[in-house]
């Protein structure tokens, strides 16, 4: 133990094959970083951690100093070839990351000791589960993350910063930063897999009769609104649509109090780097768009992200946020659907409770000691959590 708490493990750092030894760098961006070299590593379901989507939050100021999300990326190189990367940002705050730590800060707080700066690896303002670590093919895993995570822990010491956190990881993920002295966290959120439906009448048909007539009863609904919904691809979108995808945006953020954290200039560099991940469903009325949810699709994932309105209809965003995509997923062989975090509503809809992943390493040792007697527990809660969730799903038993 360090005289500041449990150090992750640095062995990786040094550590060297025969062939080849590794070397960290800290980037404060991903400019002067290939593209394709980046996205050798990311993997074939994750659009969130592609150099073209970080790359448009950059560029953009949706992340930056004023917006309380610094990029010092980790990186690893053999030579010069990038072999590893870690998306890690220094932070002020504890927004925009939906697994929450304002009790830790506040603990922090109240006892005296400074909780920020404290460094995130996460894709910003995206709770999707995806890989953190991105390695390239053939590298060893447990030593290349272990390098990575020395160079997470050597920016934490250069900006003295109080903790390193970890989130939504994949499980192999989070055992490897639990080998290197994290903590391990369990929180929730409900995804759709797919059981091999042929239709969305064949998904309907696992559920229990009243909760297929409810969902029925929505669809119908919307269906006699006399609106025309049309599910989109980036590239398909007109310039009116991509104008009212951000107007959705903007006005949702002012109708629920929260802040904007992605600018106008994000919309545009989206549009020009990163439109062929994107999928819209859009609700019109004589071809205007009142309605939208923004989604991202890469392989066999897809992923909801924002909604919006100009006008309210119910059971509307049942429709545009879940139905249609859905049946989107079903026709195109997609396997995987996450609709963002919270949202009990979800599981009428049969999006399932699964676990969600994060670990951390908090460098004052009365914090980290305090935290780590509280996970557990916290862990054993969200189980029990589960377990009561799964038994109110809408599916037929057994």
């Amino acid at each position: 133990m360090d005289a500041r708490g449990d150090r992750p493990d640095t062995a990786g750092i040094e550590h060297a094959t025969e062939s080849e030894a590794l070397r960290v760098e800290l980037r404060s961006g991903l400019e002067g970083i290939e593209p394709e070299a980046w996205d050798a590593l990311v993997g074939g379901d994750d659009p969130f951690v592609e150099h073209g989507f970080l790359h448009a939050l950059e560029t953009s100021g949706s992340v930056g100093p004023d917006a309380g999300w610094q990029p010092v990326h980790v990186t690893a190189w053999a030579g010069e070839r990038l072999i590893g990367a870690l998306p890690l940002y220094a932070k002020d705050n504890s927004w925009g990351e939906f697994i929450f730590d304002f009790q830790w800060a506040r603990a922090a707080h109240q006892s005296g000791l400074p909780y920020y700066p404290k460094l995130v690896a996460m894709a910003p303002f995206t709770p999707a589960t995806g890989k953190r670590f991105l390695l390239a093919e053939g590298v060893d895993h447990a030593r290349t993350v272990g390098a990575l995570l020395a160079g997470a822990r050597a920016a934490a010491d250069e900006i003295d910063a109080s903790s390193i956190h970890l989130l939504f990881l994949t499980e192999e993920e989070r055992r490897l930063a639990v080998g290197c002295g994290f903590k391990p966290r369990l929180s929730v959120q409900f995804h759709w897999d797919d059981a091999g439906y042929a239709t969305f009448d064949d998904y309907l048909a696992r559920f229990r009769s009243s909760k297929r007539k409810q969902v029925r009863k929505e669809r119908r609904a919307v269906a006699e609104s006399h609106l025309e919904i049309a599910v989109k691809e980036g590239p398909e979108l007109t310039d009116a649509d991509w104008e009212a995808l951000h107007r959705f945006y903007r006005e949702n953020c002012m109708r629920h109090g929260s802040y904007g954290y992605l600018t106008p200039r994000f919309f545009d560099a989206v549009r020009q780097i990163h439109a062929h991940r994107l999928v819209a469903a859009i609700a019109y009325r004589r071809g205007t768009a009142v309605a939208a949810s923004i989604n991202f699709e890469k392989g066999q994932h897809l992923y909801g992200r924002y909604w919006g309105c100009l006008e309210d209809h119910e059971f509307l965003h049942f429709e545009l946020c879940y139905y249609q995509l859905i049946e989107r997923a079903i026709e195109r062989g997609i396997t995987h659907f996450e609709a963002g975090a919270q949202g009990f509503h979800k599981l009428k809809r049969g999006l399932l409770p699964v676990e969600i992943h994060s670990a951390h390493w908090i460098r004052e040792p009365a914090l980290a000691d305090a935290i780590g007697r509280y996970l557990p527990s916290e862990a054993f809660q969200v189980k029990a959590e589960i377990a009561a969730l799964h038994d109110r799903s809408p599916f037929h038993r057994g």
